[in-house]
């Protein structure tokens, strides 16, 4: 399955989740923010179309899709063609990067890591949020994987599986929050996150990178 097809044919209804659960994605983006750095340049790791990017102070991303990035590209970001697993700048480019859900889709893992470790600068953060496979939510979104357009694609991983991959692959520092409590549909209010994971379907990670084994 080519990554970015659900993405340019149903863009449409992607963006109206947002507006559907305004609630929810406040919510998300509020944790996001608290480790989102004051200052320095940063990466969306599939931008999509720009939701998170543009409201986090984020100015270039990457996606592969061209309905996505269009969108991005009118809210003002400066988005590049690409994959995680290959992205399109030098090593030590960036002083973070973020991913948002992005992890469920890539198709290397691993790759995407090492990848995103190449563009960051030494002890540049990795910021990546995640439905948490074991949370509530991630049970229910897995209960009807089939019936969603973008998520019967997708593989879920619970936080102690991205905890051990980013470990695996050199990142250090792991600091973790988490939001979305309750039923998605009953979520009104703008949450307030809170730290570590297994209760909030919405999951937060930091990881620094450490230059130990780069030359």
């Amino acid at each position: 399955m080519n990554e970015e097809e659900p993405f340019n044919k149903y863009y449409a209804q992607y963006e109206e989740w947002f507006e559907r659960n305004r609630s929810v994605y406040l919510s998300e983006i509020k944790a996001l923010e608290h480790f989102i750095p004051k200052k320095g340049r940063g990466l969306e790791v599939g931008i999509g179309s720009g939701r998170f990017a543009q409201p986090l102070g984020i100015e270039e991303g990457v996606d592969p899709s061209e309905e996505m990035r269009k969108i991005a590209q009118r809210r003002g970001l400066k988005v590049y063609d690409g994959v995680a697993e290959d992205l399109p700048f030098p090593k030590k480019s960036f002083d973070y990067c973020l991913m948002v859900t992005t992890i469920c889709f890539v198709e290397d893992v691993n790759k995407t890591l090492k990848e995103i470790y190449r563009v960051l600068k030494n002890k540049g953060n990795l910021i990546t949020g995640l439905v948490d496979k074991d949370s509530l939510l991630g049970k229910e979104y897995q209960k009807h994987k089939n019936e969603n357009v973008f998520y019967k694609h997708a593989k879920f991983y619970a936080t102690e599986d991205v905890k051990q991959l980013l470990k695996e692959n050199n990142f250090v520092n792991l600091k973790i929050i988490q939001t979305v409590f309750g039923e998605l549909g009953k979520i009104n209010t703008i949450q307030d996150f809170k730290e570590g994971y297994g209760e909030g379907g919405f999951v937060v990670i930091k990881a620094e990178k450490t230059d130990i084994i780069s030359r």
